[in-house]
């Protein structure tokens, strides 16, 4: 068996390792929803979240758009419904292109890092580039970012914001050699939106 982090789990565990992470909130009773609401304003994503969730699309598990209480509150209660859902997270919506970065630890490679296209339409596009981590250099990065599709119209700044994050995940898989398996998708404006990380057992 292998540790699994939560949403919440692993977006605490990257900010405190120098990641950017858009301010969220893990809410598992209703009666907490309006001091969300206080801190973040409108228009909010919720998602589901669980340790046995693993694709929160795949069973209907993100709203986007919320703009209301009455909005907030009935989706809540429909995502809590979702088998498996130990609570919610709540963040402010963001608008930009969305990217998937990704390492996974595999025989043949050893591991690897992921980045291409995110969001909720990643397994049609496929539009994805991969490279070995062991040998991985500030050229590699911007490669990887050469072969999207969707990253070739972003702006200097921003193509730089995904090179530096690149190198800092690939210096973080080598700090912490526990980490099989990170998912992150997406990434907006170089902040991480949503991250699951697994771990191998000690």
């Amino acid at each position: 068996m292998k540790e699994v982090y939560t949403e919440k789990q692993a977006e605490d565990f990257l900010a405190s390792r120098g990641f950017g992470i858009v301010e969220g909130f893990f809410v598992s009773r209703k009666k907490d929803l309006r001091k969300i609401i206080v801190m973040l304003g409108f228009p909010l994503v919720i998602k589901v979240s669980g340790k046995q969730i693993v694709h929160k699309n795949k069973v209907d598990g993100v709203i986007t758009g919320v703009r209301s209480y009455a909005s907030l509150e009935k989706s809540f209660e429909k995502l809590m419904r979702i088998p498996g859902a130990s609570g919610v997270m709540i963040q402010r919506q963001l608008s930009g292109k969305e990217f998937l970065l990704g390492i996974k630890e595999t025989p043949e490679f050893g591991k690897v890092i992921a980045f291409g296209a995110g969001g909720i339409h990643t397994e049609e596009k496929k539009d994805v580039s991969f490279r070995a981590i062991n040998f991985f250099k500030e050229k590699d990065a911007l490669e990887m970012i050469s072969e999207i599709n969707d990253a070739k119209k972003v702006s200097n700044l921003e193509r730089n914001k995904i090179k530096e994050i690149l190198l800092h995940l690939v210096e973080f898989a080598r700090r912490y050699p526990r980490v099989y398996e990170l998912d992150i998708n997406p990434l907006i404006n170089g902040k991480i939106v949503d991250a699951r990380i697994v771990f191998h057992n000690i």
